[in-house]
């Protein structure tokens, strides 16, 4: 039983939950698409994020898996081997996931502050990655009260609010007959054959909506409460990612800069030939957010981790916690490894640009995650379809018939998404592009197997 002191509110649990996925460092990205970047992101979050939502919320019902998260979601209709593989994927992707999201708030620094050289020096962009990812995970020692609060105001202060003035920005901007750009108008609303392997891009938009499901037994109601949010969810996710891929798309003409194109957006259209007060304190709002993000992201796989070790499916040392019941250990061993990705990436790829080392690392942290969503989904399935024994407190209405095709909708555009990340980017030279694909196969295949090796290890070793 959780005591009153662990129960968080439904708006702190929200703010942590859309801070784990809504975001605007990935806007830039969506802008290179244009209009069709409006055509993905809402069929993906219709058919995608949405049955992700209905599956998350029907699955954190199941009787016996409101903790461990997703591991109890697959292991207990698939098996504890698959639900731990599905925990391993889930954290695993993120590690990766952090440097990325850093790179973002470095680029923002040194861009309304003018000092380029800790976004183009790769050595101190190594440092600033490495010092601002140890900072928020030190802070998270402090308990989750820590990250409810970050991300209850990054999310409202840091992403809401930098959308909503862009949005009013942008519609200035056009009502004074500015142009609107080539990247934008250039595309049309269905997508071309050439577009097809940007889905998973697209998907990764939505990704991290049931992270933070470690949490769910710290809801006042969660029967209600957590299918509620997640329908909330699901408007604000498609709404906000497609306006402000849009806003970046319609005003900037040319090469899009990843790290900086957001802030290239806001210059633009509040004092184009200057970085202004203005521009600074959005800059900062946005740097904000994306420290929510991280914070958020810092906690929720682990949590379900040291509850794996709990149940002795891991060893013993990472079932740990400190006196504000954050898993030590686990948070430890990820900055070690979040401090090697860094080095590979930054030292590897030389910046945060589009080189084959660094796409191969982006592409494989999507495979890794989308395995994780193929696990859920056929969970979901097995639970739905053929396990009448399974008690749950929440239901997707419509029959079998309705789970079927939600479940299938996920499922099925899972496994199209990773078929379609092995064909090389835009971004990839054609003579780069046989490289791309074995690296990526090979080291896709590796980590698909290294959960599976470490579970049946530490069974082996329990039985001994």
């Amino acid at each position: 039983m959780v005591s009153s002191a662990k129960k968080i509110s439904d708006f702190s649990f929200f703010s942590m939950t859309a801070s784990l996925f809504v975001t605007v460092y990935e806007y830039p990205t969506f802008a290179d698409y244009g209009k069709t970047a409006v055509f993905f992101l809402v069929i993906c979050g219709l058919l995608w994020f949405l049955p992700l939502s209905l599956c998350s919320a029907e699955l954190a019902s199941i009787k016996g898996a409101q903790q461990g998260g997703i591991f109890s979601w697959v292991g207990v209709p698939l098996g504890n081997s698959n639900g731990f593989s599905a925990i391993f994927f889930q954290w695993f992707q993120i590690t990766v996931g952090f440097v990325t999201m850093i790179y973002f708030i470095i680029g923002t620094v040194a861009y309304i502050f003018k000092i380029p050289s800790i976004n183009n020096d790769p050595t101190y962009k190594f440092f600033a990655v490495v010092g601002i990812f140890w900072i928020l995970t030190l802070l998270q020692f402090k308990g989750t009260k820590i990250t409810t609060s970050i991300a209850k105001y990054g999310f409202s202060i840091g992403i809401i609010l930098p959308v909503c003035i862009m949005i009013v920005m942008v519609s200035v901007y056009l009502l004074h007959g500015n142009p609107v750009s080539n990247n934008f108008s250039g595309h049309s609303f269905i997508p071309r054959a050439a577009d097809i392997p940007a889905l998973s891009t697209f998907l990764l938009a939505y990704m991290g909506v049931e992270a933070s499901a470690t949490h769910i037994s710290e809801l006042n109601d969660s029967k209600k409460s957590y299918p509620r949010i997640l329908g909330i969810l699901v408007i604000i996710g498609i709404a906000t990612s497609a306006i402000g891929g849009s806003v970046v798309s319609i005003v900037l003409h040319g090469k899009i800069s990843a790290n900086e194109g957001v802030m290239d957006a806001v210059q633009r259209l509040i004092s184009p030939n200057r970085v202004s007060l203005p521009v600074v304190v959005i800059g900062l709002l946005i740097i904000f957010g994306i420290s929510a993000q991280v914070s958020s992201w810092i906690v929720s796989p682990t949590e379900g981790l040291q509850y794996v070790a709990q149940k002795g499916l891991l060893n013993r040392k990472f079932a740990k916690k400190n006196r504000e019941q954050i898993p030590i250990n686990i948070l430890v061993v990820q900055g070690i490894i979040v401090t090697i990705w860094a080095a590979i990436l930054t030292f590897g790829s030389g910046s945060a640009g589009g080189s084959l080392s660094f796409q191969i690392a982006i592409s494989l942290t999507v495979l890794i995650y989308l395995s994780a969503y193929v696990l859920l989904f056929a969970a979901y399935l097995r639970v739905g379809l053929y396990s009448d024994n399974v008690e749950t407190t929440y239901e997707v209405k419509g029959g079998k018939v309705v789970k079927a095709i939600v479940g299938s909708a996920g499922l099925v555009i899972s496994l199209v998404a990773i078929a379609t990340t092995f064909i090389p980017p835009k971004n990839i030279q054609t003579s780069e592009g046989g490289t791309y694909i074995l690296i990526l196969a090979i080291s896709y295949l590796v980590v698909l197997l290294v959960p599976y090796a470490i579970y049946f290890y530490e069974q082996k070793n329990i039985k001994a």
